[in-house]
């Protein structure tokens, strides 16, 4: 980076100058001013944007035993929550999030898209909770509840004690399973059968912070904000379908074949990806299984969420993936026929275990014993330890899209953003560490990375992001995620906010402040829940760097950046002195470089804080060289809305 080589240049020397007339689109006391973030400091959140001394954090631990009715295309459920209070309050009610409840036909989120869909084009009834007890103090007593669109309010017959006091929530449930149009979760046919992507497939505990007490915003596909624990869950299917789950499978004995439980051992051991289920073996000795069921029982530690695919149309393939500290798990793959290729499907297992071992390394080790990628009908969506991908997907978007869905893996799913508030952080924060994955993998054989979340025209991000800071509509990116329009849903929350991190690390800190920093940020709050003032701070504290003025001109406010060099003049002591403007609300440090006479050049790294008292100033360029031209950003790494005022020539 070139802050630390520029950083020993005595010879130039930075004085300020009254030549130029304020502009009044910049102001240095507004760009600089004291920034009062929306997070608190107390105990509990540090002033460092670490957890505070008193932090604590609810637990939600689970049990459920789910039944697929592919007959019905219906799921139904019995489901026992042990909860466990931490906080310091006492509660006398609980919230569940009852997400299905979205795709009833007069949801809010329906009402939030301007549009009431037909029943069964486009909608289901929901959930329908059948039964709902608590078990408290040695005794289980049914309880009242109150349904509200997509929560649900459980009265507790005896307050919950803070501090460690413990509740089981005991439920029975059962859904309609939404088809294509489930979006995040649906099932669809493929040729040999059919796919059921299930998610938010159980009532759910809402989370109980520190910040708001009960977060209890309604689900308007913004996706999700949940307590860390364990699942153990059981799935019942017909005898010949593949369940896929998030975790690990308990019971392979009583589930797989003798043939899969071979190749799996293999696969476990081995670096190239074995077929467990080739696709010329789809249903197989599964279709002599009968007309029974089987029950398929995962579990899995410390995670937020479970998911699972279940189909009778599965091929399914893997490799073992090597962790820092000589830890393995498994990268596996299950897609229907049609989605085989040497281009496509075959290749899905390399992509995963190489993303998760490089952003191991690079960032934090992968903590599941398994990830997984599902080609199915809820494409592009991403749960612990398991993704869905789409079923037509090869080559580069094949590539970018496994790259990205397990990079959620580390945001949000190791580190718990809050996604349906601040979807920012989620949907930024992976897309700039999924850029790394796209340059890494292969000698970087789908390098840059160049899709519709980064650079959405295929070019230079910093231009590509000028359209975003011109538009007087286009939203912060600190807005609240449910009023941000589809027109700027990628432009903002995935693209603005993926390369303000790539801004801040490359121009800002440099990549020797910025990664260790990162890094830090992410081990601190694993399995926790961070907020954007948290960021925001523990990057300052890190890195050694008041960046006020980056948080609030990127991320605060949508201000546009325009810098320019306006005058090329000789000194009274025969040096010359180069004015440099800063145009526009945002600012940045920026590279001039000299051109000499002598066909040499200069580079000059000016800070920010050339422009904290003034919109102008003078570099001073000392007796004895001779300027022929001087340019700002010479190296187009900077979101300049007017590149033309960034060189001067003499005489050009």
């Amino acid at each position: 980076m070139r802050i630390g080589r520029l950083a020993g240049m005595t010879a130039l020397l930075m004085t300020g100058s009254a030549a130029v007339a304020a502009t009044p689109s910049y102001d240095p006391r507004a760009a600089f001013a004291p920034l009062d973030l929306p997070g608190p400091i107390n105990a509990v959140r540090s002033g460092s944007g670490q957890p505070g001394p008193s932090w604590w954090q609810n637990r939600a631990d689970y049990q459920i035993h789910a039944t697929l009715d592919t007959a019905a295309h219906a799921l139904s459920g019995e489901e026992a929550i042990s909860y466990t209070n931490n906080s310091p309050d006492t509660l006398d009610v609980l919230w569940l999030q009852l997400d299905q409840n979205m795709y009833r036909p007069h949801s809010r989120s329906h009402a939030a898209d301007g549009a009431v869909p037909r029943r069964g084009d486009g909608s289901t009834d929901g959930y329908t909770i059948e039964r709902v007890e608590v078990e408290q103090g040695g005794r289980r007593v049914a309880v009242p509840t109150v349904e509200s669109d997509t929560r649900l309010q459980i009265r507790l017959p005896a307050p919950l004690a803070g501090k460690g006091g413990k509740i089981t929530v005991h439920l029975s449930y059962r859904f309609v399973i939404p088809g294509a149009f489930g979006g995040r979760m649906a099932w669809g046919k493929v040729k040999d059968g059919a796919i059921y992507d299930l998610a938010q497939w159980y009532p759910r505990m809402a989370v109980y912070d520190d910040v708001r007490g009960w977060d209890t915003l309604p689900y308007l596909a913004q996706e999700f904000y949940l307590d860390y624990g364990d699942f153990d869950y059981w799935v019942t299917v017909p005898a010949d379908m593949i369940v896929a789950g998030s975790g690990a499978l308990q019971n392979p004995q009583e589930v797989l074949t003798a043939t899969e439980r071979s190749r799996l051992a293999q696969a476990a051991a081995s670096d190239s990806t074995v077929k467990i289920v080739a696709p010329a073996e789809i249903g197989g000795d599964r279709t002599r299984a009968g007309t029974g069921t089987k029950t398929w029982h995962y579990r899995m530690e410390n995670t937020r969420d479970v998911a699972f695919s279940a189909s009778d149309a599965f091929a399914w393939d893997a490799a073992r993936i090597t962790l820092p500290g000589g830890r393995t798990s498994l990268a596996m793959s299950y897609y229907p026929a049609e989605s085989a290729g040497a281009q496509a499907w075959d290749r899905s297992t390399q992509y995963v275990k190489d993303t998760v071992e490089t952003m191991s390394k690079r960032w934090y080790p992968y903590p599941w014993p398994a990830a997984i990628n599902i080609a199915g009908p809820a494409s592009g969506m991403e749960y612990p330890g398991i993704v869905f991908d789409g079923i037509t997907d090869k080559g580069k978007p094949l590539f970018w899209i496994t790259a990205h869905e397990i990079g959620h893996s580390w945001f949000p799913m190791i580190v718990g953003f809050d996604e349906r508030r601040d979807a920012w952080m989620d949907e930024g924060f992976n897309t700039f560490i999924d850029t790394f994955e796209s340059e890494d993998f292969h000698h970087g054989e789908y390098a840059p990375k160049r899709d519709s979340e980064f650079a959405p025209g295929g070019g230079n991000p910093v231009d590509e992001i000028l359209p975003i800071l011109a538009d007087p509509q286009a939203p912060p990116i600190l807005s609240r995620a449910d009023t941000v329009t589809e027109t700027y849903r990628h432009p903002v929350t995935y693209f603005k906010s993926a390369l303000g991190l790539v801004l801040l690390r490359d121009e800002i800190l440099g990549p020797e402040r910025f990664d260790p920093a990162f890094r830090r940020f992410i081990a601190l709050w694993a399995f926790k829940h961070p907020k954007p003032s948290d960021f925001f701070r523990f990057m300052d504290s890190e890195a050694g760097e008041d960046l006020s003025w980056w948080w609030r001109g990127w991320y605060l406010t949508n201000a546009t950046y325009d810098v320019a060099v306006t005058k090329i003049a000789a000194t009274p002591n025969g040096g010359t002195a180069i004015t440099v403007e800063n145009r526009d609300p945002l600012v940045m440090p920026v590279t001039l470089r000299v051109d000499y006479a002598d066909g040499s050049h200069e580079d000059i790294r000016l800070p920010a804080e050339t422009w904290i008292r003034q919109t102008a100033g003078d570099i001073a360029i000392p007796a004895g060289r001779h300027v022929v031209a001087a340019t700002l950003d010479p190296d187009h790494r900077l979101p300049d809305r007017d590149r033309s005022n960034n060189r001067i020539a003499i005489g050009g």
